[in-house]
């Protein structure tokens, strides 16, 4: 694709060969409000769960210098981050002379994913509600013909994944579905990976990965109910998040299974609760070992609490090792020698998901996504990005019973968490 702003025009016309639905008239920005010839034919994006991370997803798309998107809808549970969301993009909006959020853009409540999905005024969806909801709420933007970027993870148990995996065959060749492992396209990793896959370090037989994150903190929420208290605070919860393992840790999983380009077929360890004070039931400590086809090793060391951090990836072959970090450095050590230090800060994490020192993976993420649809060669992430899903469950199961927990039987346990939240007493 040439480096030039994407046409709306376009978009909805290769999207509806795609779907075979039909093309609603474009939105047009009212007259007065234009700074720019492209205002009129932007990407119209729904935002569907306004947090943190998704606002971090959502910047990537806006704030792109190659393509002309913007946030025209908003949907979540509750009314003050609905409030907040809009006063965010409407600041947005009136820097980049785009008309304001209409408010009957905005949805609130236990069906609101239904109608941002629903709404023809949404030509693709940023799905960034709790981890628990991602199965549900991407049947229903594929089943609208909308295309969707979904944060990880897939799903928080075995039944939510193995539906994710389903809905994505609905969207094979017909839509565009990434899954957020925004990692694989920072380059200190990608380069790392692609000189492993190049033969750079041998034979892989080891791997070592690292997440030492800083602790997630949230507001008591004193007058709210236990049910929209844990929503709220949905990462300490393990039924909503998955736990660490699965919300956090699975991005270094993932590159795990990105190197060996499979996902392991067991896994051991053992991990716990022992310095957390929040009310949740997350555990702060990991120790899993996976083991991948060859008989190959894969060690995680997980932790989260405190105010540190340090993330990274260390992969040994018989010719050479090769390893990345958050913080931007990478290298391949031993026959073949290579190493970078990021243009980023070296210092900087954020749990809503800003590193420095990943670089522009974000914007690199969102315009491969935007180009993917404008070409005609849809992106399908849903099976490589439920399997890590599982991978990290997989971990999860093995540190919970403190036994060896197989691929197969852990597929067979067909484990399921729906039901346990019930957003009618909300």
């Amino acid at each position: 694709m040439k480096n030039e702003s994407i046409s709306r025009r376009k978009f909805m016309a290769t999207a509806a060969l795609a779907t075979g639905t039909l093309v609603m008239k474009p939105y047009i920005v009212k007259s007065g409000t234009v700074r720019g010839s492209q205002a009129n034919s932007a990407i119209r994006i729904g935002f569907l769960g306004c947090g943190g991370r998704g606002t971090a997803v959502a910047n990537a798309f806006v704030n792109s210098k190659k393509n002309n998107c913007r946030i025209v809808a908003l949907a979540d549970l509750f009314d003050d981050k609905l409030q907040k969301a809009k006063n965010k993009w409407d600041e947005v909006a009136d820097k980049k002379g785009y008309s304001k959020i209409d408010s009957k853009l905005m949805f609130k409540g236990p069906y609101a994913f239904e109608k941002i999905a629903g709404s023809s005024q949404c030509d693709m969806i940023i799905l960034s509600t709790p981890d628990y909801f991602h199965p549900q709420h991407l049947d229903a933007v594929v089943s609208a013909g909308k295309h969707c970027y979904c944060e990880k993870p897939a799903g928080v148990d075995v039944e939510g994944c193995k539906k994710f995996i389903e809905i994505g065959k609905r969207a094979d060749g017909k839509l565009s579905l990434d899954v957020g492992f925004q990692v694989r396209n920072a380059p200190c990793f990608s380069e790392v990976v692609n000189r492993i896959h190049n033969g750079d370090i041998g034979k892989v037989s080891y791997g070592m990965l690292h997440y030492h994150a800083s602790k997630i903190s949230y507001p008591e929420y004193p007058d709210a109910s236990p049910l929209e208290r844990r929503i709220r605070q949905f990462y300490w919860d393990n039924v909503l998040s998955g736990d660490t393992i699965v919300d956090q840790f699975i991005h270094t999983i993932d590159i795990a299974n990105w190197v060996m380009g499979t996902h392991p077929v067991s896994a051991t360890g053992y991990g716990g609760r022992k310095v957390r004070t929040d009310p949740g039931n997350i555990w702060d400590n990991w120790s899993i070992c996976f083991k991948y086809p060859g008989d190959v090793h894969m060690i995680l060391s997980g932790v989260q609490y405190g105010s540190f951090w340090d993330v990274g990836v260390r992969f040994i072959g018989d010719e050479g090792v090769g390893e990345s970090n958050y913080s931007g450095l990478a290298s391949i050590t031993g026959k073949k020698e290579w190493s970078s230090v990021s243009a980023g800060k070296e210092n900087g994490f954020s749990t809503a998901g800003n590193f420095n020192g990943l670089g522009n993976a974000n914007e690199i993420k969102a315009d491969l996504f935007i180009d993917s649809i404008i070409s005609g060669k849809y992106h399908n992430q849903s099976r490589e990005g439920a399997e890590s899903a599982l991978s990290a469950i997989l971990g999860r199961m093995a540190g919970y019973s403190g036994e060896e927990i197989t691929w197969g039987g852990m597929l067979e346990s067909n484990q399921s968490y729906w039901g346990e939240i019930d957003l009618s007493k909300l």
